[in-house]
């Protein structure tokens, strides 16, 4: 070759190496992450070191003082700092549990950090506060613990003189006052240590990269390995540690550790970042989930949405992109109520469309438990409540947090004009996994709504990089839709999202433009949008999966039966009701100077829906919760009493109890009825039948053909007779009931009926919330002490039988019968008087029945919940304990058995033995539940030929006993007027409420537009489950009725419906829930 010239190298890679080179062991880079953030042994040397660039405290600086209000009150701002206040310092503890202080707070910035860039108030003392400006306006919630320790100082501070301002310190954490474990009971005498009080300078830059690593590190650590983007972000984070060690920590190393983190994630310093076009698959939105009662008491709850929603509205100052949005129409009213200057600073949140109210209801209530008509009425008062003060009702359905879902939601939802729906608590169930994200929700009647659970699989996100993620990597519906709601912030014991969250969803949404891989995540939307897109699809085609029934809940199933008396409680207020509501709307017909008292109602209702909140009727609150509830109640029933009178009065039926007058009875429900029933202030008995209105009495005499008898066999044996039943008891329990119409023996041979039977109760966690599968392992009978015949009859008889249940415990049953009537059900009728002091025991009552059926029927609210009896499958199996309202019943061709009660919720069908709960015993968070005295009655209704409307009538007669009275003759216009309308047809049909329009001219208060006239509104649904006929009868010679319209559940006008004669048909699909409006 030779010759010629020298060869360029056609590399640029060096010839000699300069050096090994190791492979980076991944485990250990990507462990060595931790370093650089934790307040471990390296805070000193690493980016903690160089969060703050000064810092002032002491008296000079931080002048603290304080006003201790005595005896446990929460004085209001102008009344605390009325007070002389006195000297006190960081180190001072405050308590003791659910005491609050006032601390003033005069504040001077020292020269050297008056220029700083960023200046903070530091104030920790591990409990909650809330700050007030000098001048009464509270400005930031506080939630101690290192959790919202932060104010950002006015710029006006930054003068060197003395600024006063105030925190109201209340002396409990976020989730109340336990130690240790949360959901124990409060330690009554907690104290709580101000271990900070500082004004701190904070470098912005540092606070931004720590975010920055924080999200990148995510991505090292959870992005798949081997993938270039987890390589990159683990390259990215260790590059930026490098350039803060070789920097030493100074300002110019942070500011180039954020240049190499925009490498992987962009420019994430505003909210530009949101405004690419590329098409987002996760949508956040905020929230702050403040349980209206729970391990706090109302009293806190009404000062933790002062905290909360004060905090939202200063981080959507400070964050264009941001969006909250929060339900609960109670809580927007006590903050009215309250906090009138920071509730109109909501309301212009809402107003501009970054603070978004949600949820169309009173509170976020229980909906296995309530009445039917009190699930309308917390959606009647939710919506009216939104409408009258921000101009807008609900569109979506808001609940990510109760404890199961009613089957008649989807339907109730449609007729209070809400589509669409947001949950997330089926992701709780302990044994399925509930299989959908996205689908379509079908009541009882085939109404739907649309629905959504969070796929994340909770409503408190932390806005962490997993939780973007699993928005769509947990989502189960992505065939037909590939988008899911992440709703963050800090909940249950309120505080909502932090400056934190929006700063990581920020960045999020950066290195999902700029890298990949990463869900990309949307802030500015409302939950409605989300919404109005999935009905877009839905509109072109899309078919959504379908969900029939009820959302059961797969956990929490104590809760049907935990804290007895409130739930007792529940159901008699939701009868009282019924009966004002009735009374007065009649009364207002016989007298115009009778005023239709619609404030006193609205307010029975709003304290009775407040309790229906879903810690609160489940049973699942601390002992204070229920003192309140119980008090509430108790003026409910004193003073619903009294609007009872004045009804009656106005009807002139004297109601005043004497031995003077004639004897007599109003029958409230929408049916005749023949009871037997005692005579107040006397032994006697009368039969009292007829209504709906005035019902006749006839004391019965020794003349009276109907009879019942009761006869000692032998040593602890009885019979108990009447012309349909014979009824053997043996040891306080039935061992034999034969009807004798039917003469069929009801009793499987060698077991025993009413028989009383107590469980170990200790579930894995949740005390008052939970009963496991394996509870039943540990049945054991309880055997009586005595039986003794109570009452011979003629008309009634009873044995009662007295059974020892522990050395603290007992219970004394009285099982009862009374003479049939014709055309009158029968029921063997058992009524407890216990003294329950058990601990983690669970109470029950057996009822075997010679019937066989794969499914047994239990009445909800509007309707009935077929379910199954065996365990087929892991899904049958996992309803071992279900919910109930008046009556439960299995049924075979052409015979049946129903079990009624009084106000128990709680039933199980396994095979052919019926079992009502009865009592629970758990120690948190409260430490007494149910300890104490309890009244309980229950009932076996056998019926030939299949469940129909004996059932459904019968219960509800049990639950609402005629009352009787002494007073003078009915007027006959008073007697026209409570019959003079009437609903006939189908006996499928219950005419469940009669009351006055909601604006009426002569009943509105004012709230929303009134109505010219006067209106009845009657609320009618099908309860068997079939297309039913019937007549709307009105009696025209007493109410002048000018039209009749089908209106929804919030009175708006409707169709009006054909009305000639006095009559009108209907006809209502199988469980639909139908509203009329009687124009007069």
């Amino acid at each position: 070759m030779g010759g010629g010239k020298p060869q360029v190298p056609s590399t640029s890679l060096p010839k000699l190496s300069a050096g090994p080179v190791g492979q980076q062991i991944h485990s250990i880079y990507r462990a060595r992450l931790g370093q650089f953030t934790s307040n471990g042994e390296y805070s000193s040397q690493n980016l903690q070191a160089a969060m703050y660039e000064g810092r002032a405290t002491g008296d000079v600086h931080v002048k603290l003082q304080v006003y201790s209000p005595p005896n446990l009150t929460r004085p209001t701002f102008e009344e605390a700092t009325s007070h002389e206040f006195k000297d006190t310092h960081v180190g001072a503890s405050f308590g003791p549990s659910w005491s609050t202080h006032w601390i003033k707070i005069t504040l001077k910035v020292p020269k050297e950090l008056q220029k700083k860039r960023h200046l903070e108030l530091h104030w920790d003392a591990d409990n909650e506060g809330l700050i007030w400006t000098k001048d009464g306006e509270p400005l930031q919630g506080l939630s101690g613990g290192g959790e919202r320790i932060e104010w950002v100082l006015p710029d006006g501070f930054r003068d060197g003189k003395p600024h006063t301002f105030y925190i109201e310190m209340a002396c409990n954490a976020m989730f109340g006052n336990a130690i240790g474990d949360t959901i124990q009971p409060p330690n009554p005498n907690r104290y709580f240590q101000l271990k900070l009080a500082d004004i701190v300078a904070v470098n912005l830059e540092a606070r931004a990269l720590f975010v920055d690593f924080w999200i990148i590190g995510d991505a090292a650590r959870e992005f798949p390995e081997n993938t270039w983007e987890e390589h990159q972000a683990l390259q990215i984070c260790n590059e930026i540690m490098d350039t803060f060690i070789n920097g030493h920590g100074t300002q110019e190393s942070i500011l180039r550790g954020r240049e190499i983190a925009r490498k992987y994630i962009g420019n994430v310093d505003s909210a530009k970042v949101y405004e690419s076009e590329k098409e987002p698959h996760v949508y956040a939105i905020g929230n702050c989930h403040i349980d209206t009662s729970w391990l706090w008491p109302w009293a806190e709850t009404k000062r933790k949405i002062a905290r909360s929603w004060s905090n939202q509205c200063d981080l959507i100052d400070r964050y264009p992109e941001y969006r909250f949005t929060c339900s609960q129409a109670q809580q927007y009213k006590w903050l009215e109520t309250l906090y009138p200057k920071l509730y109109d600073r909501v309301k212009s949140k809402v107003k501009e469309g970054t603070f978004q109210t949600i949820g169309g209801s009173w509170v976020e209530h229980d909906t296995n438990l309530p009445g039917g008509e009190s699930l309308v009425r917390q959606f009647l008062y939710g919506q009216r409540y939104f409408e009258s003060r921000f101009g807008e009702r609900c569109k979506t359905f808001w609940l990510p947090d109760t404890f199961g879902y009613s089957s008649q939601l989807p339907q109730l939802c449609r007729l209070a004009g809400m589509g669409r729906f947001f949950t997330q608590k089926l992701s709780w169930n302990n044994i399925n996994v509930f299989p959908h994200t996205t689908f379509s929700w079908v009541a009882l009647d085939g109404s739907q709504v649309l629905c959504h659970m969070a796929p994340d699989e909770t409503y408190t996100a932390s806005a962490h990089f997993g939780d973007v993620s699993r928005s769509i990597s947990q989502h189960k519906s992505m065939d037909q839709d590939d988008t899911g709601l992440l709703c963050f912030g800090k909940g249950d014991g309120g505080g909502g999202p932090t400056f934190e969250m929006l700063e990581k969803l920020r960045r999020c949404r950066g290195l999902s433009d700029k890298t990949g891989r990463l869900p990309r995540v949307k802030m500015g939307d409302s939950v409605d949008d989300y919404f109005a897109r999935l009905e877009k699809k839905a509109k072109n085609g899309t078919e959504f999966v379908t969900w029939y029934g009820e959302l059961y809940l797969e956990l929490h199933r104590g809760t049907y039966t935990s804290q007895a008396n409130n739930k007792r409680n529940n159901r008699q207020s939701e009868l009282v009701l019924h009966d004002i509501e009735y009374l007065a709307t009649i009364a207002t017909l016989k007298d115009r100077s009778y005023q239709y008292p619609k404030e006193e109602i609205d307010n029975f209702w709003e304290d009775v829906l407040l309790c229906q909140f879903h810690d609160t009727l489940p049973g699942s609150c601390i002992e204070m919760v229920y003192r309140d509830s119980d008090e509430l109640y108790a003026k409910v029933f004193k003073a619903g009493e009294k609007l009872l009178r004045g009804a009656l009065s106005a009807l002139e039926l004297d109601t005043v109890k004497s031995y003077e007058g004639e004897l007599k009875a109003v029958n409230t429900l929408p049916w005749p009825r023949a009871e037997i029933t005692k005579v107040p202030d006397s032994a006697e008995y009368a039969l009292v039948s007829g209504g709906p209105g005035i019902a006749n009495v006839e004391t019965l005499s020794g003349t009276s053909k109907a009879r019942a008898s009761i006869e000692q066999l032998e040593n602890g044996i009885f019979q108990l007779a009447n012309e349909r039943f014979r009824v053997k008891i043996e040891d306080g329990a039935i061992t034999s009931l034969v009807d004798l119409i039917e003469d069929r023996e009801l009793i499987p041979k060698g077991r025993k009926a009413n028989q009383l039977v107590i469980f170990d109760d200790k579930p894995l966690y949740w005390q008052a919330w939970d009963v496991e599968v394996y509870h039943l392992r540990s049945r054991q009978e309880l055997f009586p002490s005595r039986s003794y015949i109570a009452e011979k009859g003629p008309y009634v008889v009873s044995l009662c039988t007295e059974t020892r249940i522990s050395e603290a415990s007992w219970i004394k049953t009285t099982i009862s019968l009374a003479a049939s009537f014709e055309g009158q059900p029968s029921y063997i009728a058992m009524a407890s008087e216990v003294e329950w002091h058990e601990t983690m025991k669970f109470l029950k009552v057996e009822f075997p029945v010679d019937i066989s059926n794969t499914e047994a029927s239990y009445e909800t609210q509007f309707g009935i919940v077929r379910r199954p009896t065996h365990y087929n499958t892991s899904w049958d199996m996992a309803k071992f304990e279900v919910c109930c309202h008046r009556w439960a019943d299995l049924s075979e061709a052409g015979y049946g058995v129903s079990i009624l009660n009084d106000s128990k919720y709680g039933f199980a069908t396994a095979g052919n033995l019926m079992r009502l709960s009865l009592l629970r015993a758990p120690k948190a968070p409260d430490a007494h539940a149910d300890m104490g005295r309890h009244h309980i009655r229950y009932a076996i209704l056998p019926h030939s030929g299949p469940l129909d409307h004996r059932t459904v009538r019968t219960a509800r007669n049990f639950n609402h006993p005629f009352k009787l009275f002494h007073g003078s003759s009915a007027p006959n216009s008073s007697a026209s007027l409570l019959n003079s309308i009437q609903l006939t047809g189908s006996p499928a049909l219950v005419l469940d409420t009669i009351k006055r329009g909601e604006d009426d001219e002569d009943v509105s208060r004012g709230e929303l537009p009134t109505r010219k006239g006067r209106s009845i509104i009657l609320r009618i649904y099908e309860s068997l489950g079939g297309k039913a006929r019937g007549n709307i009868c009105v009696d025209e010679e007493v109410l002048n009725v000018k039209k009749i319209e089908k209106v929804n559940l919030l009175e708006d006008d409707g169709e009006e419906v054909v009305f000639e004669n006095g009559k009108c048909k209907i006809e209502l699909r199988a469980f639909e829930v139908a509203t009329f409006r009687l124009q007069l």
